[in-house]
């Protein structure tokens, strides 16, 4: 399997899954040849358009390449998010590894099953003998039917309150940062959908992901393989605030006082813990704490 992408999280119960499933059909990123597929586009992120769905990781790129980097074979958001991973069963889990040639790193993700959460582990490996900054982002986006224009809600700590239910315009399109709170030690989004009455969540420690990025495509983009009828949010959480070339990434440096990158040192590794999961509930949760009680309540239901 290519791509690594979380591609559903389902609530059994309703068979909802919030995650986004794009409306084209999906090939393997290493099957896709621009002259002959050419039904996902001709830019830079066509190759991982081809295979994108849910839940992706953007590494070591967040954003375009550059010119030279996109001659060089490197596409959007950087090489995880298309290249071919290995995967191992554990008790509990699964563990899912891939090398990135051209950035020199290493990456595996664990996955493992706790009640209603998907406790989710990250490493990435500096396998070469200089430091470098990376981008690290998580890049997870919802779609219909869990999202739908004018109805479904959002909450985090960062996002303002037009941000808290869809748009429910005809056709609209962007994307904002926002900086999460550094007096919190945990961050989070939820997503509701009152139709379904199925809540989801990601949790995740600030420090390691200070940023929030919501994106929005609602109809707007016309040209291949959107065509004007992709309905997606993405709720894009990371070490970067806006998808950039890496040199305009390095060039920023800080925002908000706030570093715009991590440094990964020589032959060093960094690790992460997040969760994320998915419930019945009667309304959206305000607080990490209101959320894992939902978490608890349902876990007792029989589904």
């Amino acid at each position: 399997m290519e791509g690594g992408h979380i591609a559903e999280i389902v609530d059994k119960g309703s068979g909802v899954n919030p995650l986004w499933i794009p409306p084209w059909p999906s090939i393997e990123p290493g099957s896709y040849n621009s002259a002959r597929d050419t039904e996902y586009g001709a830019s830079p992120e066509a190759k991982l358009l081809a295979g994108i769905m849910g839940h992706n990781t953007c590494l070591d790129l967040f954003g375009p390449p550059s010119a030279e980097e996109e001659r060089a074979g490197l596409t959007v958001h950087g090489e995880a998010s298309v290249l071919p991973y290995e995967f191992e069963t554990t008790a509990h889990g699964l563990i899912a590894k891939c090398t990135l040639p051209s950035s020199q790193l290493a990456f595996e993700r664990r996955l493992e099953l706790d009640g209603r959460k998907i406790l989710i582990g990250e490493t990435v490996e500096n396998l070469s003998a200089l430091d470098r900054p990376i981008a690290w982002t998580q890049h997870v986006t919802l779609g219909p039917p869990f999202l739908e224009c004018g109805v479904t809600q959002f909450r985090a700590p960062a996002a303002p309150k037009d941000f808290e239910t869809y748009t429910d315009v005809p056709s609209s399109g962007g994307y904002t940062t926002h900086l999460l709170d550094p007096t919190r030690e945990r961050a989070w989004f939820f997503a509701y959908s009152p139709a379904s009455q199925v809540l989801l969540g990601y949790v995740w420690r600030r420090n390691d992901f200070p940023w929030l990025g919501i994106w929005e495509e609602n109809c707007s983009r016309t040209h291949a393989p959107w065509n004007g009828r992709t309905l997606a949010r993405g709720m894009e959480f990371g070490v970067s605030p806006f998808p950039e070339t890496r040199r305009a990434m390095i060039e920023r440096q800080k925002l908000l006082d706030t570093a715009c990158y991590r440094w990964l040192a020589a032959r060093a590794r960094l690790d992460v813990d997040y969760y994320a999961a998915v419930a019945p509930a009667a309304a959206i949760p305000e607080t990490v704490e209101e959320f894992e009680s939902t978490l608890s309540s349902s876990c007792l239901t029989k589904i």
